[in-house]
């Protein structure tokens, strides 16, 4: 009788190694403003069991170790992508200031999230973990006409922590409004804006007045020029394409 080849249930797919993603947090732990890493490659996280010998006689000579914690890596490439400033893009930035010369202790610690991020269907509920890491970067690619890159590697600080995955799909969503700081701003001052779906964002408010001189600079942040308008209550939206974010409070000068 010939063997039957194994199968999958009716409905699965073949995933790819493209599909997964990590986040830096701009922000704080309290107040996390996820930056989501573009134009990465070859993420490759890693875990390994932390553990304690735990033989007695009654294993009669073999071995028993017991896992205890773990450790946990993160690599990945990404390319160097500058703005119009001449700096990196804001998460390359993030990363680099892990690992300048002053940064020691906490100043080098970054705050990492990394997830299944499919090319469509569902993300894997369960495949998303948070972590702290200290970072080191060295620049890859040096041939004479290759493309900038930095290759980047992560050592986790403490155990990881399992979270909910966060990706919800590549098809456009409204803005959502999180932080604008400073507060009580007075019109020509910037404020920072923070939140998601921001890359496709046409227009920023403080309540019904335009601001009309606003920087994108990234999916999570904007920074834009607070118009002429009368101290008090003044809302912040940021509309694009798809929709209105929610109004964040915001009192101005």
């Amino acid at each position: 009788m010939s063997p039957t080849a194994p199968t999958l249930p009716a409905g699965s797919a073949l995933g790819f190694s493209y599909e997964y993603g990590v986040d830096i947090n701009l922000g704080t732990p309290a107040a996390p403003n996820w930056q989501p890493i573009r134009r990465v490659s070859a993420i490759a996280p890693s875990v390994k069991p932390i553990t304690a010998d735990a033989q007695t006689y009654d294993d009669f000579g073999a071995p028993n170790d017991q896992k205890t914690s773990e450790s946990w890596s993160l690599a990945f490439s990404v390319q160097v992508n500058r703005l119009g400033s001449g700096a990196y893009a804001p998460e390359v930035e993030a990363l680099k200031a892990y690992t300048e010369p002053d940064a020691i202790g906490a100043l080098s610690i970054a705050h990492i999230r990394w997830y299944d991020k499919p090319a469509a269907g569902t993300a894997n509920p369960g495949e998303a973990y948070e972590g702290f890491a200290y970072v080191t970067i060295d620049r890859a690619n040096t041939g004479n006409a290759d493309t900038g890159t930095w290759t980047i590697a992560l050592t986790g600080q403490g155990k990881r922590t399992k979270v909910a995955n966060s990706f919800t799909g590549w098809g456009a969503v409204a803005p959502t409004v999180t932080a604008a700081t400073p507060s009580g701003a007075a019109a020509g001052a910037l404020v920072t804006i923070s939140g998601s779906g921001f890359l496709t964002a046409t227009s920023v408010k403080f309540a019904a007045v335009s601001a009309t001189v606003f920087s994108i600079i990234g999916g999570s942040t904007i920074v834009a020029v607070m118009p002429a308008g009368t101290a008090g209550s003044a809302p912040v939206t940021v509309i694009n394409p798809t929709g209105t974010s929610n109004a964040l409070a915001y009192v101005r000068a």
